[in-house]
């Protein structure tokens, strides 16, 4: 398979949930998926939007507090790794 396209078993594995929730999604259109023969495959390029959607708003919250501890406390490294 190409290494671009992803199987719906690999989509439902990267967001831990069910095939058949992967294909719910991709029939209610929360995931762009095209059909290859008799299967669907999605797109690495749509990975990043696929997860943005998925994500709940707990983990949300939680990456959205790891970031502003992070830039808290190595902002002054970011900043200058930034000027090279």
């Amino acid at each position: 398979m190409n290494k671009n396209l992803l199987s719906t078993i690999e989509v439902a594995n990267i967001l831990g949930i069910s095939r058949q929730a992967v294909f719910k999604k991709i029939k209610s259109g929360e995931i762009k998926a095209k059909k290859v023969g008799r299967n669907f495959v999605i797109t690495r390029e749509d990975l990043p939007y696929i997860l943005e959607n998925h994500l709940t708003e707990d983990r949300k919250r939680e990456i959205e507090k790891a970031v502003k501890k992070a830039v808290s406390e190595y902002g002054e490294a970011l900043r200058l790794l930034g000027k090279e």
